[in-house]
């Protein structure tokens, strides 16, 4: 049965740690541990579905919500081009939104994922995407039970 559970419903429990950006009901949003630029953030379902097209409209509505709130803050706080948006879902079967702030169209390439990319400096990213978040008028990045 644990097998079922994905390595993002588990990061939603609690049961391993993940730098939270917004935190409610139904959607979460957390940095990813190998960004493919600063300020990479997975928007994520809290029901655990592997594919977008079988999400309630209301859960995929309620997703591209909050992808679009976080994406106008990764926008002033990661300036660049734009913020691009991906829906691969390869990697971890439980639904997911790529939100990375690019310059080109080839900034959008899983193969430049750093791993590498110390905890400090992912703990900095969340701390200022929370804070922006925060002074946009977003009480999700409260929730998120992280302390700064």
């Amino acid at each position: 049965m644990a097998d079922d559970v994905s390595i993002f419903t588990r990061i939603i429990r609690g049961d391993l740690p993940g730098r939270f950006v917004w935190r409610e009901s139904d959607v979460v949003a957390f940095l990813t541990i190998a960004p493919i630029r600063p300020g990479h953030v997975l928007v994520v379902p809290v029901e655990q579905t592997d594919r977008w097209t079988d999400l309630t409209p209301s859960v995929w509505a309620r997703t591209t919500e909050v992808a679009q709130q976080i994406g106008r803050v990764l926008d002033v706080e990661f300036p660049g081009t734009r913020v691009g948006l991906i829906v691969a879902g390869l990697e971890v079967p439980h639904c997911h939104v790529h939100l990375i702030p690019i310059r080109s169209e080839s900034d959008l390439d899983f193969g430049q994922a750093d791993a590498g990319v110390g905890a400090d400096e992912l703990d900095g990213i969340a701390t200022r995407i929370r804070g922006a978040l925060r002074a946009a008028g977003h009480p999700e990045a409260e929730n998120t039970g992280a302390s700064d």
